[in-house]
C-alpha cells in the first residue's frame, strides 16, 4: 500500500494522500482503536479540529489538529464538510475547515474511512439502543427497580454511570435523561428541567422536574411566564407546588386574577412584566408601552384586584397570586 500510494502521488497527489488515508484507518481498525484515537487521526490528516457527536448515544469528541483534545459545547457549523455515521443519516464527524464550499478529496475520504471506523467502535461499544428508549429510561426513572438493572439502563442509554445527568420533563412526550452540560442549549416549549444528579438518584430528579413544569408558561399574552423552568432556580418557592391542587378551586388571589384578566385582556402580561422586572420602568419597557402608559393600567388593575401593586407587598402577593395560577391548571 506504500508503495502504490508514493507511485500515485508522483501521477496524482490527491490520489496518493487518499491511500495514504486508507491505509491509515485500516491500520487504526485492526488495532481496534477507541473513538478519540479516530477522531484524532482524523484531525490530524485534515490538519483542522475533528469533531464528532452522536446525539443518540451521548458521544462528543472533539480533537485540534495537534492532536489535543479540546471539547466544544457550541453546535458544529453546517458548513464545514461532515459525514453521517449510517446512509441517509445526520451529519455527525465534521472537519472544522472554515470556508470550504466541498470538500477536497483528501477530505472526503477522511471523512468516509474515519466515519465508518468510529460506526464500528459504537456499534461493538454502544448497541443500537436509541438515547429515548422508553423502556429503559423508565427504568433508570424507577426507585424501586434494583440497583443494578438501572446502572444497566444507563449505561445501555450512553449514560457514564460515575458522571452527573438530569431529567427533563416535557409538557407533551416522554421523559429525556441527559448528561449535565452547564452550557447546554435550552430545550425547546414547555419543559421542567430536574437537578444535576448521580444516575442512581434520577428519580428524584424526575420527582423535581414534573413539579418545576408546573411552574412554567406558554409565554403567550393570556400565560406568560416562563416556558423552562429549572428545578434549581425554584428554591421554596417550590413548596407552593405541595398546596396548590391541579384542577381544584383556585386560591382567591388567582380567582380575582382571573376575574380581572377577563375584564383586561392587557392584565396578565402587564402583570407579569410587573412581577418579574426590576422596576416600573424595566416593566414598561418589557412590553412595549410608554411609561405613564403602566401607571394608569396599574390603577386599573388595582381596582380590579382590590390590592396595591406599587408597594413591595403587594408585588410580592402578586408574583405568587401568578405562581398559583400556573400552578391550579389541571
Amino acid at each position: 500500500m506504500k508503495e502504490l500510494a508514493g507511485r500515485l502521488t508522483a501521477v496524482d497527489p490527491d490520489a496518493g494522500a487518499a491511500v495514504r488515508v486508507i491505509a491509515y484507518f485500516d491500520r487504526l481498525a485492526e488495532s481496534r482503536a477507541g473513538l478519540e484515537a479516530l477522531v484524532r487521526g482524523a484531525a490530524v490528516l485534515a490538519g483542522v479540529p475533528a469533531r464528532l457527536v452522536d446525539v443518540d448515544r451521548r458521544v462528543q469528541v472533539r480533537v485540534e489538529a495537534d492532536g489535543t483534545r479540546r471539547d466544544s459545547e457550541g453546535p458544529p457549523d453546517a458548513a464545514w464538510p461532515s459525514a453521517a455515521l449510517t446512509p441517509g443519516g445526520a451529519p455527525a464527524l465534521w472537519l472544522e475547515r472554515a470556508g470550504a464550499a466541498e470538500p477536497s478529496v483528501v477530505d472526503a475520504v477522511i471523512l468516509e474511512r474515519a466515519a465508518g471506523a468510529v460506526r464500528l467502535v459504537l456499534d461493538r461499544t454502544r448497541g443500537r439502543a436509541p438515547a429515548d428508549d422508553p423502556a429503559l429510561v423508565e427504568t433508570v426513572l424507577d426507585g424501586t427497580a434494583p440497583e443494578a438493572a438501572r446502572l444497566h439502563a444507563a449505561r445501555r442509554l450512553g449514560l457514564d454511570p460515575a458522571a452527573p445527568a438530569r431529567v427533563l420533563a416535557p409538557l407533551d412526550g416522554r421523559p429525556r435523561v441527559v448528561p449535565a452540560h452547564p452550557d447546554a442549549e435550552p430545550p425547546a416549549g414547555r419543559v421542567g428541567v430536574g437537578p444535576a444528579v448521580p444516575v442512581l438518584d434520577l428519580p428524584r430528579s424526575w420527582s423535581l422536574a414534573r413539579t418545576a413544569l408546573r411552574f412554567t408558561a406558554e409565554g403567550t399574552a393570556q400565560d406568560p411566564g416562563p416556558g423552562v423552568v429549572h428545578a434549581d432556580d425554584l428554591g421554596g418557592i417550590a413548596l407552593l407546588a405541595d398546596l396548590v391542587v391541579p384542577g381544584a378551586d383556585p386560591p382567591p388571589d388567582v380567582q380575582a386574577l382571573e376575574a380581572a384578566a377577563a375584564a383586561a385582556p392587557w392584565l396578565l402580561a402587564t402583570l407579569h412584566a410587573v412581577a418579574s422586572t426590576v422596576s416600573l420602568r424595566s416593566a414598561a419597557a418589557e412590553i412595549n408601552v410608554h411609561h405613564s402608559t403602566l401607571q394608569e393600567r396599574l390603577t386599573h388593575a388595582e381596582h380590579l384586584l382590590g390590592w396595591p401593586l406599587r408597594t413591595p407587598q403587594g408585588r410580592f402577593r402578586l408574583g405568587v397570586a401568578l405562581t398559583m395560577r400556573h400552578l391550579a391548571r389541571p
